[in-house]
């Protein structure tokens, strides 16, 4: 297992994420985090991808609201 740190550029909070060797050279090579990493949450490939964590994500990304008429 490869231990992956990220720390957040928005809130700096430091995060691990474990992963299989040969699935991150996979992503390294190219394919898909969803594909790569099955086993990891959404958040944890948000990680990876982008090193931004859940709440900032939120925060920067709130759920709409639907609309009424």
């Amino acid at each position: 297992m490869y231990t992956i740190e990220t720390r957040c550029p928005f809130c700096r909070k430091a995060h691990t994420v474990q992963v299989h060797g040969k699935d991150y050279r996979a992503w390294q090579n190219g394919k898909h985090a969803q594909d790569a990493f099955p086993y990891l949450s959404a958040d944890e490939r948000e990680l990876l991808i982008s090193g931004i964590d859940s709440e900032c994500w939120a925060k920067m990304f709130p759920p709409e609201e639907d609309e009424e008429e």
